[in-house]
């Protein structure tokens, strides 16, 4: 076997699902910058279903939430940043398929990519095995961030929970510091370093934006600090 062959071999172990037609889970792992048969398509028919299914959960669940804050529910599973977490718990970037510009910058963490993609496996395995074989992947995928939903928290970012949390404490607030950007101006990553001095808490977001590397930092304070209570 060849390297891809066993990355796809072992991203398909994780994701729980054999294809029909193997070519499907090939071409949703193709970025645009490898081929012109690439997972765009794929994207734009897993973004449909990924919505579908996800509004279809919160529905059930949330039978007394108004719309509005089931469509911010939504919009908080379904964000690029939560599809890219999904993504690395899967490796999902030791399979793809990248044009060299795209290797030679890390594209295969990339955020965007990888949310790209696991929105294109989404659309595939709606082509290869149907609504129900979809709607299995995304419970699976998504089991622990359904079961884990706080109503009260809906619109709260990271920063925003961890400002609020720190207030409650009479706590100075955070600081966050740039440690590094690097790559390509296309491409860059974001590392951000967030300190709380008082409870000598300092934890590194990294992003492709200084805004995604702050709010994972603060994320992962948060988890932090609550931690050590």
């Amino acid at each position: 076997m060849t390297i891809d062959s066993i990355a796809i071999s072992k991203l398909t172990e994780r994701l729980g699902y054999q294809f029909n037609t193997p070519a499907l889970l090939v071409q949703a792992l193709t970025h645009r910058s490898f081929a012109a048969n690439n997972n765009e398509r794929l994207e734009f028919l897993g973004d449909s279903a990924l919505n579908f299914i996800v509004a279809h959960q919160l529905f059930q669940r949330f039978s007394k939430l108004p719309e509005g804050d089931l469509s911010r529910l939504r919009a908080q599973l379904v964000k690029e940043s939560t599809l890219s977490e999904i993504a690395l718990s899967l490796e999902l970037g030791d399979a793809l398929k990248l044009g060299e510009g795209e290797l030679k910058s890390a594209g295969w963490r990339r955020p965007s990519i990888l949310a790209d993609a696991l929105e294109a496996i989404i659309g595939a395995v709606y082509l290869d095995g149907g609504f129900a074989s979809v709607e299995s992947l995304i419970l699976k995928l998504y089991q622990d961030k359904l079961a884990q939903i706080d109503p009260k928290l809906i619109d709260k970012d990271p920063k925003s929970q961890l400002q609020e949390y720190l207030q409650g404490k009479k706590i100075d607030l955070p600081d966050y510091k740039v440690v590094s950007i690097n790559g390509e101006a296309h491409a860059q990553i974001f590392k951000i370093e967030c300190v709380i001095e008082k409870c000598a808490i300092s934890t590194l977001g990294e992003g492709t934006s200084r805004r995604i590397a702050e709010q994972q930092a603060a994320q992962l304070a948060l988890e932090k600090i609550k931690d050590d209570r």
